[in-house]
């Protein structure tokens, strides 16, 4: 005879997971638990995601999503299911709380359960469907954080699967057959003694573009939630260019059965893995935030993961060198400055310099330096010996901006007060030079000399990148007057190894990656950041 085996440990053994393991997770008020599940046989890495039970705010056990805990564990996720605090005696916003400190434990504890920590998902249901859904919209949005444990990791999601969750509060009454009797616990008070709390409790009210990719699932007979919350929300989700979908269950209630089930599963499950099963190869790229935050900055494209930072007062240029060390400008101290692969100073240039806004390091070892208040630009050996300059009073007093020299040894300077390239050689002499039309009224950034001999430009007003062969003729154009594809100000650019160009759009705040054609292939907004320069990494 068999001996007797609990349910959980039943089904561990009949598909491909391990058994739960409990672990405390917090305990601010009260001990808050989880149990998480992994695949058998992980072998790295997985991604994760954070199942959250329903029932009212008030009810509900996480044990009720176990077993779709054990599901997720055998398509190869880590699945953890998390009690948070209930109401009365807890009130909003200590579940928020609560689910914020589930994820910042996954992410701390990452390497010891096998999770990818960059790909973290929250899926839930009525109650719980709330909570992920202020997962996927608040981020690290702090007076949501709480004072649990492990404030130091990021508590944000990367996919958001919501079942039936109230979006609205002020919107509840009157549509839900138990929400005058479950909200005010939950929120301390009805709708009319106490709206600022029901306003601030609703995902509705915290849409913002960097939202978590969401899908929201939900009947149209819902007589808890009514179908319309997800409806509004999927709606302000899109308008803000998250990604955002809804399906929708033709006559379904609060809470899907038989087939309803089984598809909604099945929907939830590819949307999981589409956006947290990277298929996107990583290209490793620097920006030179020239923004409030004032640092250069190490990250994966497209994904956006952040390596590392470093302060450059605010400067404009960064280049990344082949033995993996880092070249970068800080304006207000005068100097360029290069980093070692540690991001540790190992040389830096100052001598006589203003306000230098560009630095390339040229394939002899020396350094190409472009001051714009001096409206110079030189060429300074290891040992900081000038060995060439160039100066004009057309490129002074701030007229300049990004300097490059090119294979064959001449040096294309952008005079951005006109949308002008000059291109000079080695004894001085302006060569080559193209203006954009308007010039007056455009500003340029930068230009690089391509393989072929022409030349790629960025420019603004509108924002533009356009590829000049050598007679001046311009032969491809990127965004500019076309509405398929709108810049604010193109500033910097970089060739990618796959033939596509990266570009800056420095007041629309975000970077881009288009195809040889000038199809949009890939985008991040950068938010806070005003992004000068990029560069692909070496």
């Amino acid at each position: 005879m068999l001996p007797m085996m609990s349910p959980s440990l039943l089904l561990c053994l009949l598909f491909a997971q391990t058994p739960p393991v409990t672990v405390e997770y917090s305990n601010v008020g009260a001990k808050m638990e989880m149990d998480i599940v992994r695949p058998k046989n992980q072998t790295g890495p997985a991604p994760a995601v954070l199942l959250i039970h329903g029932g009212g705010f008030r009810a509900g056990k996480r044990q009720s999503y176990l077993q779709q805990a054990n599901r997720l564990a055998e398509r190869g996720y880590v699945a953890a299911t998390a009690s948070y605090r209930l109401a009365p005696r807890n009130q909003f916003p200590s579940s928020v709380e609560d689910a914020k400190a589930a994820v910042r434990f996954l992410r701390a504890n990452a390497a010891k359960y096998g999770i990818d920590p960059d790909h973290i998902g929250a899926w839930g249901g009525s109650a719980g469907g709330h909570l992920v859904l202020m997962l996927g919209l608040t981020g690290d949005v702090a007076e949501f954080e709480g004072t649990g444990p492990n404030r130091e990791f990021s508590s944000k999601v990367q996919a958001v699967i919501n079942y039936y969750g109230p979006t609205d509060f002020t919107q509840s009454y009157s549509k839900s057959v138990d929400a005058a009797d479950v909200l005010p616990l939950w929120l301390g008070g009805h709708l009319d003694q106490n709206r600022k709390i029901h306003q601030k409790a609703s995902p509705i009210n915290w849409v913002n573009p960097n939202a978590a990719p969401t899908l929201s699932l939900h009947g149209t007979k819902d007589a808890y939630v009514a179908y319309e919350h997800s409806v509004q929300l999927t709606e302000r989700l899109i308008n803000a260019g998250v990604d955002a979908e809804l399906e929708t269950f033709s006559g379904a209630g609060h809470g899907f059965k038989g087939s309803d089930a089984e598809r909604a599963e099945t929907l939830a499950f590819q949307f999981l893995d589409r956006y947290l099963r990277p298929t996107t190869p990583q290209t490793r790229i620097l920006i030179s935030d020239h923004g409030m935050r004032g640092e250069i900055v190490s990250m994966d494209w497209p994904s956006g993961k952040v390596y590392w930072t470093k302060k450059n007062g605010r400067g404009h240029d960064v280049q990344s060198l082949p033995n993996g060390h880092v070249l970068f400008t800080i304006a207000p101290e005068k100097r360029v400055v290069e980093l070692d692969e540690k991001q540790q100073e190992v040389w830096s240039y100052s001598t006589g310099l203003e306000h230098p806004l560009s630095a390339q390091r040229l394939p002899n070892g020396n350094t190409l330096i472009g001051d714009a208040r001096l409206g110079k630009v030189i060429e300074v050996t290891p040992d900081k010996k000038e060995v060439w300059n160039y100066s004009a009073p057309n490129i002074g007093n701030m007229r300049m901006r990004n300097s490059r020299r090119t294979a064959a040894g001449t040096t294309l300077i952008a005079e951005e007060a006109i949308a002008k390239i000059l291109e000079v050689d080695q004894s001085g002499k302006v060569i080559w030079s193209w203006q954009a039309p308007n010039g007056e009224q455009r500003r340029s950034y930068q230009a690089i000399r391509l393989a072929n001999g022409n030349t790629m430009i960025s420019i603004s007003d509108p924002g533009e990148i356009v590829e000049v062969d050598p007679a001046g003729k311009v032969v491809r154009s990127i965004a500019g007057t076309k509405m398929d594809l709108q810049f604010g100000w193109a500033s910097g650019m970089a060739m990618m190894p796959n033939g596509n160009l990266l570009i800056v759009d420095y007041t629309g705040r975000r970077i881009v990656e288009v195809d040889p054609k000038g199809k949009l292939v890939n985008e991040m907004r950068t938010g806070e950041r005003t992004v000068a320069s990029v560069d692909v990494v070496k």
